[in-house]
């Protein structure tokens, strides 16, 4: 089976030229997580292809870039932007000329981004984005979901992911998918997708976390294995990299063979353009 992990980061040490931002986020460890430890854990896991997004304590998509730059068939980047610099406009018309860049990342959980969201801040992106087929992976809450549903809704032609399900950082088991029919209610948007990501990390259940395997069922049952895709975010999971995998590819009797195909990798290198290895 071929796997891609959908959402991973990796960064540099924290330095007086580079430092961290810390103030509203932890890191997820205390150094740096480089591209080689990366690629030794995906070999370890049997994974083939990650999908890097920067994390939130770096400000830049350098470190991104390189790693798909050095390793353009086992990684690619999904780079941040700011939605309210001057100097972003206009980027998206070149943005997947950089080599190893596949898309966008935005983030409006934080306070200080809400009102970027909700105001309509970003609505030049969005058009952009659409116009020159750049694909966008958002992270909010789910009381934020019904402002993405308007821009699905009127911007038919942009690929949507959404990040972790929308479950709120911290939560677990129930009270973690308590919003879930909010993000249920997008599948009827047909240019949104979503992503079961790092889902050991919101249950007090060990593995295989047969406690999400029910909130998993109604995602499938929405959105289907072809706008579901599996990933970690590695660095903050719970469990063994090994483990995260075969929560989906052995421990869930109900998906098929073809579902785990789509659902494991071939879904998201379909949604973001990134070419399949010939067969």
């Amino acid at each position: 089976m071929f796997i891609v992990d959908a959402q991973v980061h990796i960064w540099g040490p924290n330095t007086p030229e580079r430092p961290w931002h810390t103030e509203h986020i932890e890191p997820h460890r205390p150094v740096a997580f480089t591209k080689g430890e990366l690629l030794c854990e995906m070999n370890a896991a049997g994974v083939h292809r990650a999908v890097i997004e920067p994390p939130m304590w770096e400000s830049d998509n350098d470190v991104g870039l390189e790693a798909a730059r050095a390793y353009p068939d086992r990684l690619a980047m999904m780079g941040r932007i700011d939605t309210q610099a001057p100097e972003s406009r206009g980027m998206m018309a070149t943005w997947r000329r950089q080599p190893g860049m596949l898309g966008v990342r935005l983030s409006f959980r934080r306070p200080l981004f809400r009102p970027i969201l909700a105001e309509g801040r970003a609505d030049w992106l969005w058009a952009e984005a659409e116009q020159a087929g750049v694909p966008i992976m958002v992270m909010v809450y789910p009381e934020q979901v019904h402002l993405i549903d308007r821009v699905a809704e009127r911007h038919s032609g942009l690929k949507l992911t959404m990040n972790h399900l929308c479950l709120p950082t911290g939560a677990k088991d129930e009270e973690a998918f308590a919003g879930i029919d909010k993000l249920l209610a997008l599948a009827r948007r047909r240019n949104v997708a979503v992503k079961a990501t790092s889902l050991p990390s919101y249950t007090s259940d060990s593995y295989p976390y047969s406690r999400t395997h029910c909130y998993l069922r109604r995602v499938y049952d929405a959105f289907g294995p072809r706008r579901m895709f599996w990933g970690t975010d590695l660095t903050r999971l719970p469990c063994s990299y090994r483990q995260a995998v075969t929560m989906f590819t052995e421990e869930i009797p109900w998906l098929t063979a073809e579902d785990k195909e789509w659902i494991m990798g071939r879904g998201i290198c379909e949604w973001l353009g990134w070419e399949l290895p010939q067969t």
